[in-house]
């Protein structure tokens, strides 16, 4: 079956680099907003018979760009493709995976249950959490840009490095950065009291006199990351620190909070695209351009 790339307007920018690493052209069509707020998308493109890849992160706005990659699998539908894959490097409502009060809605679940019904595979980049791909009816290829952001770290690693899992969440991905870097590790305990508020129990591990590379898979108001600065820097760690995620929303006051810590170095992917609030963070970015590039040729018989 013939590809066809399609994106939306969540990341065009990585849309056109995937893009240009499978040696192929955007697919063309039309998306923008009614005054009243709704989505209208019109695609360009003769689908018929078409294997056909929407490229779209489900980023902040979540909700309105999650309906939007909805609508264009609907059209993407009617307009004959044999074959439609969601490619969406952050997948959100992936922190919503069980309930935490009788009222609450498993937002996982439901946002698996819609992205399962108009598409026939999904490809996503470092679930928050893993276990999310048993929500979906359809096949998910879920791949890892660990081994990316590690070869950009090794290329620059600070004096004394420890990685720091700031919260038992990413003790495992710490232990995976450890392996690929052959550096310490410490954990810290942290206990979270509401949505972006986190307090520090303990730290296990040698931080004193290092320069901490804190692991997450994301940074979102950044208030766990905030708070195991604040218990590193206590602990006399080098006021020369390194943040490393996959996802960089950097939503709220978080970039500005950011700001009042000695911190050199953050290391994010494009899964996001980065926008004016985040100018004065040092942000480096890892491409996965080629990660996806590569995940959407082994999936295409075409090739």
């Amino acid at each position: 079956m013939k590809p066809i790339l399609l994106s939306g307007r969540a990341n065009p920018v990585l849309a056109r680099e995937i893009a240009q690493a499978r040696g192929m052209k955007l697919g063309q069509c039309n998306i923008d907003s009614f005054p009243d707020g709704e989505i209208h998308v019109e695609i360009l493109e003769d689908l018929l018979g078409c294997d056909v890849y929407l490229i779209q992160p489900t980023s902040p706005p979540v909700a309105e760009n999650l309906l939007e990659l909805l609508l264009l699998s609907d059209a993407a539908r009617r307009s004959g493709a044999a074959h439609i894959t969601g490619v969406i490097p952050y997948l959100g409502y992936a922190r919503q995976d069980r309930r935490s009060a009788p009222g609450e809605p498993v937002g996982g679940r439901v946002a698996a249950d819609m992205l399962s019904v108009g598409m026939d595979r999904i490809i996503t980049v470092d679930l928050h959490k893993p276990t999310l791909e048993g929500f979906f009816s359809v096949p998910v290829e879920h791949l890892s840009a660990i081994e990316l952001i590690a070869e950009n770290l090794k290329r620059s690693l600070p004096n004394n490095p420890v990685l720091v899992a700031p919260d038992l969440g990413a003790a495992k991905l710490a232990n995976t950065y450890a392996d690929l870097l052959y550096i310490p590790v410490a954990y810290i305990y942290k206990v979270r009291e509401s949505g972006d508020k986190v307090s520090i129990r303990n730290i296990v591990g040698d931080v004193a006199g290092c320069s901490p590379i804190l692991v997450d898979d994301m940074i979102s108001t950044a208030g766990t990351m905030i708070k195991a600065m604040e218990a590193l820097l206590f602990q006399k760690c080098f006021h020369d620190i390194t943040l490393v995620a996959t996802h960089g929303l950097f939503v709220g006051d978080g970039p500005s909070k950011i700001n009042s810590f000695p911190v050199s170095k953050i290391i994010v992917t494009d899964s996001i695209m980065q926008h004016k609030n985040q100018i004065a963070l040092p942000i480096h970015v890892v491409s996965l351009k080629r990660l996806l590039a590569n995940a959407i040729k082994r999936l295409n018989f075409y090739d």
